[in-house]
This record gives structure tokens, sequence and C-alpha cells, in this order.
């Protein structure tokens, strides 16, 4: 699948909005390139809230946890103090003990691509940090959410 392909609003079903904070801002005036990832943060934490995914300290804590290994971005615009944005976030496959999100931030109020980026996650055994096959639980509620839009691994031989 080809960039233009991958991120193309109409694959994207959940959508955060966020304002562009003076704090964000760095010395050139526009927002600080790492703010970025903070900004697709929120937007994965609120997707995940969305499908009903367990987000809280005890599942954290629990019988597994999900970790962040490789976070690609593509900066096409810089932003600027006060601008609304969109974070277009959705998962785009889940394979055997992995899966990945890929988000888009948006100008609001003209639709332009300002960045891309697509998180790589692991499930891991809390107890011994080895990776754990993601739970079908996890799976169902992706596919009920992204229906066809997600390619999911079901086989455990896959990885």
């Amino acid at each position: 699948m080809t960039e233009r392909e991958r991120f193309q609003k109409k694959l994207f079903r959940h959508v955060t909005e966020l304002r562009v904070r003076n704090y964000e801002v760095d010395w050139q005036g526009i927002v600080h390139n790492a703010v970025y990832l903070l900004y697709f943060e929120v937007g994965r934490v609120e997707y995940l809230k969305q499908i009903g995914a367990a987000l809280d300290l005890s599942g954290i804590r629990g019988h597994s946890k999900v970790v962040l290994v490789r976070n690609e971005i593509d900066y096409a615009s810089s932003l600027a103090f006060d601008e609304n944005l969109e974070v277009h976030t959705r998962i785009s496959t889940i394979r055997n003990s992995s899966f990945l999100m890929e988000g888009m931030l948006v100008r609001k109020e003209s639709g332009q691509a300002v960045s891309t980026n697509i998180a790589h996650h692991v499930w891991l055994d809390p107890g011994t940090n080895a990776p754990l096959r993601v739970p079908d639980t996890f799976r169902k509620l992706v596919q009920a959410y992204e229906g066809a839009q997600c390619s999911i691994t079901w086989s455990v031989d896959e990885t």
C-alpha cells in the first residue's frame, strides 16, 4: 500500500479535535516538531476509548502490557498558535503480537494534511517482557469498529 493510499481521510472513522496551545509553539513561532507526536498519542488514546478498549491502571499493570516500539512521522506543513486540528486515527493492521495505528493531522478549516504517523505497538507479558498474542477480544473490538479497513491476522503462526 502506498502512502497516498494509506492516508486517505475516508479510511479514518475516528477524529479527535484539538487546538494548538501557546506553550506548544517554539522560538520559530511554529509548533515544535516533538508536539506532533503528542497530538498523535491523544488521537490514539481517544480512539482506544471509543472502541471500548480497557485503558485503566489495572489493565496496564495486569496480565499484559502494550508498548510503542516504533514511531514513524512525516511532516508536510507547520502549525501555528490557536489553529484548530483534527487527528484522524485508525488501526490498519493486527498481526500475531503487534498492531499498527495510523494517524493524520489535518487543519480543520482547510482540510489540509499537516502530518502523518504510523505507530507500531507490541503486546507483552508484563513479567517477562516477551511478546504475547494480541487478545481476540481486542481483535474483535477493532474488527467491529474498522470492518474490512483493518487487516487482521487470526492465525497464531504469523507475526
